[in-house]
């Protein structure tokens, strides 16, 4: 049967003073709740209201670059969220889990970021949301499906985990052969980032205009698609015909470039470009092109995502706003030097470690 999402969900509002010591958490997709504490102490000298979640309890983000995250409370009696948030409950006829999966599906991400209003920021009411449908089967089915989609979270949160310790891997095994930057016991050459690349540019600042159009569009990346150190091709935007033109005229990214995040929560991730794919890119990611008769980009990109580029980044990143990394920063960070032939020999481990990422070499265990 399908049904609106308002017909089995509540809003609740209590407002809380933080005159006691209380859980604080925020909400996104990729986490869920995150915990926080928030002690009589900091409550003496915030005088802000937040909103009370009861546990079994959602709390839903309607605005800003989250808009759509949600997640409901299983851990405490009760918790405090930003009042940004709206918190509601749910019926009895509905599973929380299957609701949360069927929130938190790219499906209705899709379509609540489709339908946000606002000049400055996304912004999707509760009440906009509750005209969305949901497929209220029988409580019975609803528990199966949520436990089937449990599963294979669990799944792929135990694949994620053997992918981060093969990445661990090569970090540690880069440290093995070239120590650290900060005492560089091997004696290494230590040059700026600068030095190593013919070119180093953002993308366009232009918010571009997407279109569905896969045929006659081009592919337009962003941060996120560098995330796990890899281009990844599954969630890619496109742009129109036009735009293209006009923004590869400007940069033209090639085979063997890098790309590296620079906004966001996770600046300072670095890919290569392993293709020949035509596409654009845009501000939140830099392209650094490599001068490869010193550097092998697969070496420059392990050394970027090395622990000792990340806090030269850190202490790079100004302001309380969102993170954003310079290209003047970029440019005059150092990294280790080895000769060609050392940085080969890692390559050869790296692309060995590679290979054991795929699933033929991996058991996930059910």
């Amino acid at each position: 049967m399908i049904v609106k999402i308002e017909e089995v969900i509540s809003e609740y509002s209590v407002r809380n003073r933080s005159d006691e010591d209380i859980p604080v958490y925020s909400v996104t997709n990729e986490k869920g709740f995150c915990t926080g504490y928030f002690s009589k102490e900091v409550a003496s000298k915030d005088k802000s209201t937040y909103k009370i979640v009861p546990r079994g309890y959602f709390a839903y983000n309607p605005s800003r670059i989250n808009v759509g995250s949600v997640d409901w409370q299983k851990y405490e009696d009760k918790v405090i969220v930003s009042p940004l948030y709206v918190v509601f409950g749910v019926s009895e006829r509905l599973d929380r889990q299957y609701l949360l999966h069927y929130l938190k599906s790219d499906m209705m991400l899709s379509l609540i970021r489709e339908y946000a209003i606002g000049s400055v920021r996304d912004n999707l009411k509760l009440a906009d949301l509750g005209k969305f449908p949901i497929n209220l089967r029988t409580i019975e089915e609803q528990h199966q499906i949520a436990a089937t989609l449990d599963k294979i979270e669990g799944l792929i949160a135990k694949r994620k985990q053997q992918l981060d310790k093969l990445d661990n891997l090569v970090k540690s095994r880069f440290i093995e052969l070239f120590g650290s930057l900060y005492d560089n016991e091997k004696g290494l050459d230590i040059v700026t980032i600068e030095e190593l690349c013919t070119l180093i540019k953002d993308g366009t600042h232009q918010t571009p205009i997407y279109t569905e159009d896969k045929q006659t569009g081009f592919r337009f990346l962003s941060s996120k698609d560098v995330m796990t150190q890899k281009i990844s091709w599954d969630d890619i935007k496109y742009i129109p015909a036009g735009l293209h033109e006009k923004l590869y005229a400007t940069i033209q990214p090639k085979r063997n470039d890098i790309l590296m995040s620079k906004n966001g929560v996770n600046y300072g991730v670095a890919a290569v470009n392993d293709t020949d794919e035509v596409f654009d890119i845009y501000v939140s990611l830099a392209l650094l092109r490599p001068r490869t008769d010193m550097v092998n980009p697969v070496y420059l990109r392990c050394a970027i995502n090395n622990p000792d580029t990340k806090r030269q980044f850190d202490s790079s990143i100004k302001g309380i706003g969102v993170p954003n990394l310079h290209l003047g920063e970029i440019k005059k960070t150092k990294i280790l030097l080895p000769p060609i032939s050392q940085q080969n020999e890692f390559i050869a481990f790296v692309a060995q470690t590679d290979k054991s990422k795929s699933f033929d070499d991996l058991e996930v265990a059910a």
